[in-house]
């Protein structure tokens, strides 16, 4: 008996749908390990933060709060100066973060739409500068930053971290995909270079720009190293830093209070994420596809 070809479809159309239920199940399963991966952690340490004391060794682990309480705050208040700490990251963060991506912007503008002698050779000395790790300027910078007598001050911290690579790299081949015809008519309008730059390709490359600021401040806010290195004071640094106050180095460490200090420093870029996600999301499938 010989099967007709409406039938043979309908057998091929079913095991390709077989095909793709199984393939979209095990990308969901994937999806939510990941997914697990990364909030267990972070519901443990607002779970932590809430706990009473006692609850917080409690084993087999209890993944409910019961009877929340803030005393885990007001002990971490108590335990280090964290407002001071708060004030530190924010006002080296903020500054930081504004005054780069104006660096960025104005660098990868300059690149993209300046005509200038030797600018490929520039352009592939300023990528290379992204193959150098981090680590390796922190002695030239500390002996900078100290000669130039800024230890323990908000422009020794914020000073030598002011130019990055690859957030200019970001910007830049997101600026490549400008029409040229606008930057053109920009020119022909009688608009400069900083007005063309301002009101024609800042607003298309807005969604980047978003994007590159938020890794930017993030990375500022997180910076444990250089503000450790440069500062020596309590009054000058910086929540990372200040975390290690309610470390027992002896032991005994209280991990309520450890875990409420941990949420201080990490709830402001969380909500700097969800309140900015829909920009960076554009901005980074934008520049998947465009790239």
């Amino acid at each position: 008996m010989t099967l007709n070809a409406a039938t043979l479809s309908r057998i091929k159309s079913s095991r390709t749908r077989r095909r793709l239920s199984l393939g979209r199940v095990i990308m969901y399963i994937l999806l939510a390990i990941t997914l697990i991966t990364f909030l267990v952690p972070i519901y443990w340490m607002f779970l932590s933060a809430l706990k009473p004391q006692a609850d917080v060794y409690t084993w087999p682990i209890k993944w409910f709060v019961f009877h929340p309480t803030i005393g885990n705050f007001t002990e971490a208040m108590r335990a280090a100066p964290f407002l001071r700490f708060f004030w530190n990251s924010v006002v080296t963060s903020v500054v930081g973060t504004v005054v780069e991506l104006i660096f960025a912007v104005m660098c990868a503008y300059a690149f993209v739409f300046v005509k200038a002698p030797l600018k490929n050779f520039m352009f592939m000395l300023v990528l290379g500068s992204m193959m150098l790790p981090g680590h390796v300027t922190l002695l030239v910078n500390y002996i900078t930053i100290s000669q130039m007598d800024l230890l323990n001050t908000y422009a020794g911290i914020i000073l030598p971290s002011l130019a990055s690579s690859f957030i200019m790299f970001l910007l830049y081949q997101e600026m490549r995909t400008v029409p040229t015809e606008l930057i053109e008519s920009a020119r022909m309008d009688g608009a400069g270079h900083l007005r063309r730059m301002v009101q024609v390709v800042l607003p298309i490359c807005q969604p980047m720009l978003v994007t590159a600021a938020l890794i930017t401040f993030m990375g500022k806010w997180n910076s444990y190293v250089w503000p450790l290195i440069v500062t020596s004071t309590t009054d000058m640094q910086t929540l990372p830093i200040g975390l290690k106050f309610l470390q027992n180095d002896e032991g005994g460490t209280n991990w309520g209070a450890v875990m409420a200090g941990a949420v201080m420093a990490a709830a402001p870029m969380l909500i700097l994420f969800f309140a900015a996600q829909k920009k960076i999301v554009g901005g980074l499938a934008a520049g998947a596809v465009k790239g």
